[in-house]
């Protein structure tokens, strides 16, 4: 599933393209996604213009000069690709990916020439509108934690959420309502480069008062750094992510743990082999030798 750095990337990609322009027809090929589609919903975004695209964790959000927010989320295996209507033919990739046409499901045809067309195989992506009034009122976002790349995320903050856990670390910061937006991949990145296990229990990144010490400190350093990095590569596309113009995100070749198991390690002066096992049902990556 696409994480903040996949979906950050895929924002970058529509903003362009839809900040600004008005949507002139709206294609609902099916009536749902992983959820049924708002009622009406072509109709109550034909005619609008988009104010602003912005993100909130794993969300993208389109605020309309109708007064509604276009939420839409990736799923996991959704993607949007941009045809700039002033091309006289598509790129290879749409070439390519005409054989998946059964799964575009909605297409955006915008005033300024582009169409965005939303492909989603699995169907488990979403598009809801919004009151913009009652968008921190909605389910799905209203519980969420701090933008671990916003400037209120800092070690003290993520100490007060992690104090008192009994929780692997791990398993903490891939809860969404501790912070936002992370997933999987940039969970273990983020621990290695902070040098913590991530079995160490979640609350040793606090003191007994819940103040922060050099842990959460080296943590949120290393939630950052891996984040900002991932963005400027465009993701990772270990599956399905491709930014908007169709290219393949780049991090995936920059994984210090990720997928490397039995690998040395890249930390210099370290000896220590990649391991893998599983928290949660899920594959962690993590050298036992500089990660305490």
């Amino acid at each position: 599933m696409p994480e903040l750095p996949e979906v950050e990337t895929v924002r970058r990609g529509l903003a362009p393209v839809m900040e600004g322009a008005r949507f002139t027809r709206v294609e609902a090929r099916r009536g749902d996604l992983r959820w049924p589609l708002p009622r009406n919903f072509a109709k109550r975004v034909e005619g609008h213009s988009v104010i602003g695209l912005g993100r909130r964790a794993k969300y993208l959000l389109a605020d309309l000069s109708s007064g509604e927010v276009l939420l839409m989320h990736l799923g996991m295996s959704g993607s949007f690709h941009v045809l700039n209507g002033q091309q006289d033919s598509p790129g290879d990739y749409y070439h390519a990916r005409a054989k998946l046409a059964a799964h575009d499901h909605i297409v955006f045809h915008m005033s300024n020439g582009a169409t965005i067309t939303f492909n989603d195989p699995r169907r488990f992506g979403c598009m809801k509108l919004v009151a913009r009034e009652k968008l921190y009122d909605e389910p799905l976002l209203r519980a969420l934690g701090p933008e671990p790349l916003g400037n209120a995320f800092d070690a003290a903050m993520l100490a007060r959420a992690c104090h008192g856990k009994k929780t692997p670390l791990k398993s903490a910061l891939l809860d969404q309502r501790v912070v936002a937006g992370l997933g999987n991949i940039y969970v273990c990145e983020a621990l290695h480069r902070a040098g913590l296990s991530p079995r160490r229990r979640a609350s040793t990144i606090a003191t007994r008062t819940g103040a922060p010490n050099d842990h959460a400190a080296r943590l949120v350093d290393g939630i950052r750094v891996v984040l900002h990095d991932a963005i400027k590569a465009g993701g990772s596309s270990l599956r399905d992510h491709r930014l908007t113009d169709g290219a393949l995100g780049m991090f995936q070749h920059n994984f210090r743990v990720y997928d490397r198991e039995g690998q040395a390690c890249p930390t210099l002066g370290c000896k220590g082999i990649v391991r893998r096992i599983a928290q949660t049902g899920r594959s962690t990556f993590f050298c036992p030798a500089c990660q305490r």
